[in-house]
């Protein structure tokens, strides 16, 4: 099938590139841009059935009028001594500065004596932001409009101002992941062009991935948007800089399992287009094996509880589904046409390398197979043994800079409130029957709630119009955000609170802390659904590939095992070395992911690569040493290129990015150099024809090809 599909490729060269061409003008010029269906609310990722959910539901039906959410400003002395009773009378034309300014979105600010803290050092004012959730663009433009009419107000009066809360947190996030994704794309550019010129010599070579990848990338976006416009769907803030770095990462393997391949033909003597007809007809398979692994491991997101994760799967999928067609049609279309000049000046493409480190790596891996599986097995083993002391962290405000002016603020704000006032965990008292709450059920309710373990204030009570329900807004005296008030209120605060509901109400636990809290429910759950499934897809596929149930067996197996110690090896660093209290929730899935399916990409190309050595007449032991010596090199440099991308993450100012860059830069290093290079050829070696049971995969089709050389064996080998 595909050597067909590559003859009507390289034939109609320029009518594939110019379908292409005009397919991506129509794409990116009439469909929306990704920043449409990007959110920062973590809680419009669960479902309707987590209780957080049920609150805000019920905090949207009795207090339709309230502010959607608030801008906390926190007010100091720029000495830092506490407020005098004359800064504290400046607060207040500050407030209405703010109101005076008229900013479209906010409704009146307010604050008062209640508003100082007990030892002075700040005062706040509340904003009421009451732009749309849907207005985005309309709550950051009300957050930026407010700071500066609070800095305008402020010039030269001895008092400083910054403006807190989880809104304040979106808009400066917002510039943080936009200056990740600069630093990433920049440094991901320049290790792509810098390596792929080491390994071919050619500019033109290492500026193919560049062009065409970044189209990809915006058609990629448009498609993902316009898909979630769709389907009614948002995406994290951080899909922007994954998607840069998927497909970078795995666009340029794809082409360079082209390029190898389409050179190795070149130096048999073949022209430029037969050598790229017969390039597709080799590596198509493969990459589409591939490419499949990866799209069906992210479509297991759907079976996710938590939508971040749920949109996360599709959006890639997407993604790398486009990478495909371009790597099957746009490159191979290009590179036929550029012919051998693909790698100019360099003329090391006519020689065939002797003696190379990989030809050696083959001799061993073929002489001692049982060797070279245990060491390699074993690495991985003691490596997988930090999963033992995983601990999950959901602190995402920790995970980003310190230097913003919401952190600043968040952190001025603690030093005169409990650290919950930031952001109270709100409980929703309502009657059962419908009627109206009592007065003296409000002030029991406030009075047991005061003495709950956890909470160190609590809020006069909101009544709704209704009378029916009524919001308190808890401060918790460790910081909301942190993991110890996650545990507090999935463990027993939620609990504690239901079991001093008066009679005839019953309580609803909502607000960030409660979301984060089931998250971690939600996020156990996926991850026992989610990882086996995508396990099983992947395993199919492989079986589809090799026509074999024992090689994907051991296959899914290696990559498991590959995941276990790309985890541990995050966990002996992230939270032995660097002492943090846990990894990224995420990390479990975005590395099972990442690295079950795209270093999947590896054990595909070395596994073809068996078959067809052992398809060519050498038994198992010789086809594992050429099979290292002719995959070893496009996997190692795909390997290195994809690694690298994924490592440029730990130069974006965001914690977890910073995480899941090093970890997929390990996994992806593993799967390549120990995974693939090691363990799988070795393993294929040990087990010989049953690899390939119950089918053939090792039985040349027809007529019997020439038998390439074959490396010498010695006699006694294990």
């Amino acid at each position: 099938m595909f050597d067909r599909w590559g003859r009507f490729v390289v034939r109609r060269a320029w009518w594939v590139i110019g379908g292409w061409l005009v397919g991506a003008f129509l794409i990116i010029g009439l469909l929306p841009s990704l920043a449409d269906i990007t959110s920062g609310d973590q809680g419009s990722f669960l479902p309707d059935s987590y209780e957080s959910v049920q609150a805000i539901d019920l905090a949207k039906t009795a207090f339709p009028e309230q502010a959607t959410s608030t801008a906390i400003v926190v007010v100091k002395r720029t000495d830092g001594a506490p407020l005098t009773a004359a800064d504290q009378a400046r607060v207040g034309p500050l407030a209405a500065a703010i109101a005076d300014a008229h900013i479209a979105g906010i409704g009146q600010p307010l604050t008062g004596p209640q508003a100082v803290a007990p030892n002075k050092l700040v005062q706040l004012i509340s904003v009421p932001v009451t732009a749309a959730l849907t207005d985005q663009q309309g709550q950051m433009d009300a957050v930026k409009q407010t700071r500066d009419a609070i800095k305008a107000d402020l010039a030269g009066t001895g008092l400083s101002a910054g403006v807190a809360g989880q809104l304040a947190q979106f808009v400066d996030n917002n510039d943080t992941f936009n200056t990740a994704f600069t630093v990433v794309g920049t440094a991901t550019f320049a290790l792509i062009i810098v390596l792929i010129l080491i390994i071919f010599r050619s500019p033109i070579a290492a500026l193919l991935p560049i062009f065409v990848i970044s189209v990809v990338l915006q058609v990629s976006s448009n498609l993902i948007a316009a898909t979630g416009k769709l389907f009614d769907f948002n995406v994290d803030q951080s899909l922007q800089t994954l998607l840069l770095i998927v497909l970078y990462g795995i666009g340029t393997d794809y082409i360079l399992f082209l390029l190898f391949r389409y050179r190795e033909r070149l130096r048999a003597g073949a022209d430029k287009k037969t050598a790229m007809v017969y390039a597709v007809a080799r590596v198509g398979e493969v990459i589409t094996s591939a490419a499949a692994a990866v799209i069906v491991a992210f479509l297991a997101l759907l079976l996710a509880s938590f939508g971040g994760f749920g949109s996360l799967g599709p959006a890639l999928a997407i993604a790398v589904f486009v990478m495909l067609v371009t790597a099957l049609t746009l490159i191979p279309a290009l590179v036929s046409l550029i012919g051998p000049a693909t790698f100019w000046p360099s003329k090391a493409w006519r020689r065939e390398p002797k003696g190379t480190a990989f030809a050696r790596i083959g001799d061993a891996v073929g002489r001692r197979p049982a060797m070279a599986a245990a060491s390699s097995g074993l690495l991985l083993i003691v490596l997988a043994g930090g999963v033992l002391l995983f601990k999950a962290d959901y602190d995402f405000a920790a995970g980003f800079p310190s230097s913003t002016e919401s952190a600043k603020a968040a952190a001025d704000l603690e030093r005169g409130f409990p650290q919950g006032a930031l952001d109270p965990t709100q409980a929703y008292l309502t009657t059962t029957d419908g009627s109206g709450l009592t007065a003296a059920q409000l002030d029991r309710f406030a009075a047991d709630a005061a003495t709950v373990s956890g909470v160190g204030g609590v809020q006069p009570p909101v009544k709704a119009a209704s009378g029916t329900v009524a919001s308190f807004g808890l401060q918790l005296n460790v910081n909301p955000a942190s993991n110890e008030a996650i545990t507090l209120v999935h463990d027993h605060l939620r609990d504690d609170l239901h079991a001093i509901a008066p009679p005839g109400t019953r309580v609803l636990v909502g607000g960030t802390t409660a979301i984060y809290a089931d998250i971690n429910s939600a996020n156990n759950r996926d991850l026992s659904v989610i990882l086996p499934f995508a396990a099983l897809l992947i395993a199919i596929i492989l079986a589809l590939l090799l026509r074999s149930v024992v090689a994907p067996i051991y296959l899914v197996l290696a990559v498991l095992l590959n995941f276990a110690a790309t985890l541990g090896a995050a966990i002996y660093l992230f939270q032995g070395v660097a002492g943090k209290p846990g990894v990224t929730f995420q990390l479990p899935i975005v590395l099972y992911l990442f690295v079950l399916a795209i270093g999947t990409d590896y054990n595909i190309l070395m596994i073809a690569r068996l078959r067809e050595e052992a398809r060519a007449g050498n038994e198992p032991r010789p086809a594992a040493a050429l099979a290292v010596r002719h995959a070893g090199p496009s996997i190692a440099a795909a390997g290195l290129i994809l690694a690298g991308t994924f490592a440029v993450l730990a130069l974006a100012p965001v914690s977890f990015l910073q995480q899941i860059g090093f970890s997929v830069a390990v996994g992806i290093m593993l799967s390549a150099f120990v995974m693939s290079m090691f363990l799988v050829p070795a393993l294929t070696a040990l087990l010989g024809h049953a690899a390939w049971w119950p089918g053939h995969g090792d039985v040349a089709k027809g007529e019997a090809a020439a038998t390439p050389e074959q490396p010498p064996v010695p006699a006694g080998s294990n």
